[in-house]
């Protein structure tokens, strides 16, 4: 098949139209652009506008790349331009469009107005993406496009301005947080922080040469390309455990982000530790674009968990697999990466590897699907520089106050004898439980979940991890991938090997203290489109609730407390304790 460009141009028809944007000069890191249109002959349902990036872009039709979206598993119908269009909206957004209730007059004859046409506007929610726009009219709806008018590109005042800055652990002691953030220039920059600290960032970045693809193109081979700018990674060190302090990235040249509040996690081996766990996230647009894969939760749980940051102690985030949902249309991330940043920005923001970051065809990744949309996990590790031994290994420990974090890869070789496997072996063994008690186990696919629509794990994965699981005493199994919460008894091979019982506030305790098998929990409610229970419950199925949310936890040395947060109301639908 060959995937025809055409270009197909309607403007001779409509030679009145124009397209302005309110920011006519520059644009600012963030902010809601109004698109006018004017001098539109006949309104039409189909016609829309495309934001553009860079303009320079293939706005050509190329009505084969239905398939790139399906690849990803996308089944949305979205536009079928040559290069992705960052946004896309229809005009009749703008509800006075369509019944052209605002007129102009472009042509008198005999003192009557002999032709009108119509105008509409819509708003676009812009982030700096570093390289600059062009917003294009289109009739023909999303699937037959014709193009009709585009506006003059418009550029950000500073595509070099450091943005997106996230934290994460290196190593159990709570004195060392990284940051990484993203920039348009490739020179060093700098964070200052604590009491006239400074530390040089390392640079690096990906080229479209790094991304994966197959006889048929991946998305980000081809039309989901966009150039990522550089991504500054550096090390404060020298900090102490549970402690707050300012920081602030960038360089003179380039500008300096805000001064900006951070706590470091509990030292591994002390007495407590707070952390919230989710899986499944992505993004939400903040306008009425639509867009590849849009996640409807994500915008409520990030909103919420941040209300938990101010009101809570939170130590830690565990965001356990499908981050951003990207998937080969690269400039996604920087939109996932801004909608984090109140919370990212703040603590220890921790990361697993899911599908979608990794899995593409004779890639390595354990499944053979085209999920990654081509990025193979290689985005994934730049943005998110975990405590990981090797590229492409991505599987690590960590500890924070009584909790030792196994946290694995999924969607790499787990089976048994295989580099992975044996690592989990020896990190689960190795644990010392008097020095941190609970041992909870993390991962993307799982092993449990009475949802049947997704491919989990597998039957393999289960019969040659779980037995690690009973073999190393691990408390609590955190897994995402499946659109929902759900509760396990004290589960092995399918079965119960003990109930929890309810405490004197009816909430289900499981005694650790007489163990019998690990509880498991899915969780990945965090943003995508929901996944809704069948009416065949497993017997090791205790709670299931189809609700956007997280999983707020509290370990002390005895008891590990959870609780499912409804991200909409605040309100703890599940609560589950485990005691020693």
């Amino acid at each position: 098949m060959i995937n025809r460009r055409i270009l197909k141009d309607c403007s001779a028809s409509t030679p009145f139209v124009k397209v302005n944007v309110t920011s006519n000069s520059s644009l600012s890191d963030d902010e809601f652009v109004t698109v006018t249109v004017t001098g539109v002959s006949n309104p039409s349902d189909g016609d829309w506008v495309a934001m553009i990036s860079p303009s320079s872009s293939d706005v050509k039709s190329c009505l084969l790349n239905e398939f790139f979206y399906l690849q990803t598993g996308d089944t949305a119908k979205l536009p079928l331009l040559c290069h992705y269009p960052v946004k896309a909206q229809y005009m009749k957004n703008d509800p006075d469009y369509l019944g052209c209730k605002k007129k102009e007059c472009k042509k008198y004859q005999n003192g009557k107005c002999a032709v009108k046409t119509c105008s509409g506007s819509i708003q676009f929610h812009v982030i700096n993406i570093r390289s600059d726009i062009e917003f294009v009219f289109f009739s023909g709806g999303f699937l037959k496009p014709c193009l009709v008018g585009r506006s003059m590109p418009v550029s950000f005042a500073n595509p070099k301005r450091p943005l997106y800055g996230h934290l994460s652990s290196i190593d159990s002691t709570g004195t060392s947080m990284r940051l990484t953030w993203v920039s348009g220039d490739k020179e060093p920059q700098q964070i200052q922080y604590g009491n006239g600290n400074t530390v040089t960032s390392a640079v690096t970045t990906f080229s479209q040469d790094d991304m994966c693809s197959s006889a048929l193109p991946s998305p980000a081979k081809d039309f989901g390309w966009h150039d990522p700018g550089y991504i500054h990674s550096a090390l404060m060190t020298g900090l102490k455990p549970l402690s707050t302090f300012s920081y602030r990235y960038g360089s003179d040249s380039v500008g300096w982000s805000e001064q900006i509040q951070f706590s470091t996690p509990p030292v591994g081996g002390s007495d407590e530790v707070r952390f919230i766990a989710f899986g499944d996230m992505g993004k939400t647009p903040l306008d009425a674009s639509q867009e590849h894969y849009i996640q409807p939760g994500a915008l409520s749980v990030i909103k919420a968990i941040a209300n938990d940051l101010n009101s809570n102690n939170i130590n830690s985030v565990f965001h356990i697999g499908d981050i951003s949902y990207a998937t080969g249309f690269l400039a996604e991330w920087d939109f996932f990466l801004h909608l984090i940043n109140p919370v990212a920005s703040r603590l220890s923001y921790m990361t697993a590897i899911g599908n979608h970051e990794r899995d593409y065809v004779d890639s390595g990744s354990q499944y053979d699907t085209p999920d990654s949309g081509g990025e193979c996990g290689v985005p994934y590790e730049t943005y998110f520089p975990m405590p990981t031994t090797a590229k492409d290994k991505p599987w690590y420990s960590i500890e924070q106050g009584s909790v030792h974090f196994t946290v694995i890869s999924t969607e790499h070789d787990w089976s048994e004898n295989s580099e992975q496997y044996e690592w989990m072996q020896k990190d689960m063994a190795s644990v010392n439980r008097q020095k941190t008690p609970w041992l909870i186990f993390m991962g993307h696919r799982p092993m449990y979940t009475s949802y049947h629509g997704l491919l989990p794990a597998g039957n393999e994965f289960t019969e040659a991890v779980e037995p690690l699981l009973l073999e190393n005493k691990v408390d609590l199994v955190l897994f995402g991938h499946v659109h929902n919460y759900e509760r396990t008894c004290s589960v092995f091979q399918s079965e119960c090997k003990a109930m929890p019982t309810k405490d004197k506030n009816g909430v289900d305790t499981y005694d650790g203290r007489n163990y019998s098998a690990p509880v498991h929990a899915v969780i990945g409610m965090a943003g995508f489109t929901l996944d809704q229970f069948s009416n065949n419950v497993e017997s090791w199925s205790l709670k299931r609730i189809s609700e956007f949310g997280y999983l707020r936890a509290h370990a002390t040395r005895k008891d590990l407390n959870l609780e499912f947060v409804v991200s909409d109301t605040r309100e703890v639908k599940d609560s589950f304790h485990i005691t020693k």
